[in-house]
Parts: structure tokens; C-alpha cells; sequence
């Protein structure tokens, strides 16, 4: 059975919040690319005594109307703040990229997804953005280019779909949190397969779970996708894995008073290899599951119910750190 890397804090999709942690040793540096659509800002969080080898590197994106310094724990949401993202990368030693996205017509910052009816979504390169951030990373920040892996929450999920399309070679494996693949979409369907590792709560009312329209009463004109299992199912099928998953694993429950559960579904038996994994919180909303402290009451009203009997970094991080690009189709 498939250990987890190490009990760690995560991210929610749209808000997050988390209690105060304590500080990491990471080195953290804010840059920018000159882009033709003007500067772009990402964060570099380099993890301790790095040396001078190369690092795997997690591209991470925010969700709508969040930012690169929340996912870096350099900014608060209602008085809260988080690093677990910063910690993990320095205990598991590897290097971060967290751009930010550009405001779109709703004043949020934002990702230019693959959704035809989304209107609040950013029009700017976003492919563009991160295939030149990979680059820099690789030639200035001491990226493995074979171990560059692409992560995002929400908005910045359905935007790694888009990069797993159109850059897919790139990349050795991509994740998403609460995201669903487009029902109305401008790109063109996926032709390179990849690792794919998926998260979703099956309650989850602002990225519907069965598909439908995005949509909360903080939210409009965010498009639609299909099904999480539909979305399970492109990349599945193009994997050329079976329709039948190779190992479903039910995670312990840990508290009593926790309505909603963990289970791990895995196609594909190659740990380096092509496989996709759904981790399915049923009961959860739109946020990832923790094994940290109960989420506050107003998030809960916001993003639905969170789990805690596993820890999505430790979840990830054990699916992305085996596989490596393979850039042939």
C-alpha cells in the first residue's frame, strides 16, 4: 500500500483559510516576465539548502480571485493565512512557481481556461505566461525540465487542463483541485498523453460534481464543464488504461464527527508511468481535504465541507514524484 509522503496542511479551491503556521526556511523571491500583454509576477519559493543540482519543480495556480502571495503564505484571507505549500516544498525539496493571474472583466484575478462560456476568465497568454516561466525556471531557478509538474486550484485547475493540452510534452504530470474539464470549450480535445491526478468533493456546489454550470452567489459567468468521471474518462481513455480502476484505497475515518470520506481510485499500474487517480471526497465541497484543524464556520458556509482523513499534499506529492516527461506522443 502506498504510503503518504507526510501530514502536511492544504489549500482551498476558491478561499482558503488555515490557521497560523510556523515560518518555513524556504527562501522566497518575487519576479517578473515581460510578456506582451505587459509584466507578469510569479513567485520562486526555493526550498532550503538546495544547492546547486536541479530541483523537481510544481507550477502552482490560484483559483479565481485568489493570488500567487495567498498560495505562498504571504497574504491573509479574513485575518487568516497559510504556508503549507511553502513547507512542503521545503520538506520534500522542491521548487515552487506561483504566477499570478491578470484581472479579468470582474476586477479578479484570473486564468484563460479552455471554457467557451466563461466570460469572467482572463484573455490574456496564460499558455504563453507559464511555457516562458517553465523556461525560466529551467535556465535560472535550477528546475529539473524532466520533472516540471503543473498544479491549480478551481480557475487555476481548469487551466492546467489547458497546459496539459497544449503544452503537454512539457510536463511530467499535472493535478487538479476542483476543477472540471470544459462542456463548452475553445481548445481542442487532448492528444499527448499524461499522469493525471484529480480532487473532488462530490458536494462540491460551485464545481458541480455530476457537471453543469460553475456558479456561486459570489460568482458569474464562470462556463460550465461535464463530470468529474467524465473528466476522469478523457484522460483515462487516452492513456489507453482500462475502464476498470487497478486499486481503490478508502482512507481511515479519523474523526467521528467528520460527514464526509476519503477514497483513492487509481488507473494504471506504473508508478513512473501513465496513470490517473481520482481522490474522491464524498460529502466535500469545493475544497481540498486536510488532515489539519476544522475549517471555520463562514468557509464552511462558503466552499462546503472539508475532509481530514488525508492530506492532499502528502496525496500529490506521492503521485507526481515518480513520473518524469515524456515527451513523446
Amino acid at each position: 500500500m502506498r504510503q503518504p509522503f507526510r501530514r502536511l496542511p492544504v489549500v482551498f479551491a476558491v478561499t482558503a483559510l488555515a490557521a497560523v503556521v510556523d515560518a518555513s526556511a524556504a527562501t522566497i523571491a518575487h519576479e517578473d516576465i515581460a510578456r506582451p500583454e505587459g509584466s507578469r509576477h510569479y513567485i520562486v519559493v526555493r526550498p532550503d539548502g538546495a544547492g546547486a543540482g536541479k530541483l523537481p519543480a510544481i507550477v502552482l495556480l490560484h483559483g479565481h480571485g485568489a493570488s500567487a502571495a495567498w498560495l505562498a503564505g504571504q497574504a491573509d484571507f479574513a485575518g487568516y493565512r497559510t504556508d503549507q505549500f511553502v513547507r512542503f516544498a521545503d520538506r520534500a525539496h522542491v521548487l515552487l512557481l506561483i504566477p499570478d493571474g491578470v484581472p479579468a472583466s470582474d476586477g479578479k484575478r484570473a486564468w484563460n481556461d479552455c471554457r467557451a462560456d466563461a466570460g469572467t476568465n482572463s484573455t490574456a497568454d496564460d499558455v504563453g505566461f507559464i511555457g516562458a516561466l517553465i523556461d525560466e525556471a529551467a535556465r535560472r531557478h535550477g528546475a529539473d525540465a524532466d520533472r516540471v509538474y503543473a498544479y491549480g486550484q478551481s480557475n487555476g485547475g481548469a487551466m492546467v487542463y489547458r497546459l496539459g493540452i497544449e503544452i503537454a510534452p512539457r510536463l511530467a504530470a499535472i493535478g487538479v483541485q476542483s476543477a472540471l474539464m470544459p462542456a463548452q470549450s475553445r481548445c481542442a480535445q487532448p492528444t499527448h498523453p499524461l499522469p493525471v491526478f484529480i480532487t473532488h468533493g462530490t458536494a462540491d456546489q460551485i464545481a458541480p460534481y455530476a457537471g453543469g454550470k460553475v456558479s456561486h452567489w459570489a460568482l458569474r459567468d464562470r462556463g460550465s464543464g461535464v463530470s468529474v468521471d467524465q473528466s476522469v474518462a478523457i484522460w483515462r481513455n487516452l492513456a489507453g488504461l482500462p475502464a476498470q480502476a487497478s486499486a481503490v484505497y478508502r482512507f481511515p475515518h479519523l474523526h467521528a464527527d467528520d460527514a464526509t470520506s476519503a477514497t483513492r481510485y487509481v488507473w494504471g499500474t506504473a508508478a513512473d508511468g501513465l496513470q490517473v487517480e481520482l481522490l474522491r471526497i464524498d460529502g466535500g465541497g469545493h475544497t481540498g481535504p486536510t488532515t489539519s484543524g476544522p475549517m471555520p464556520w463562514l468557509l464552511r458556509k462558503l466552499v462546503g465541507e472539508m475532509n481530514h482523513d488525508v492530506e492532499l499534499t502528502d496525496e500529490l506529492w506521492a503521485f507526481f514524484r515518480t513520473k518524469r516527461r515524456n515527451d513523446k506522443p
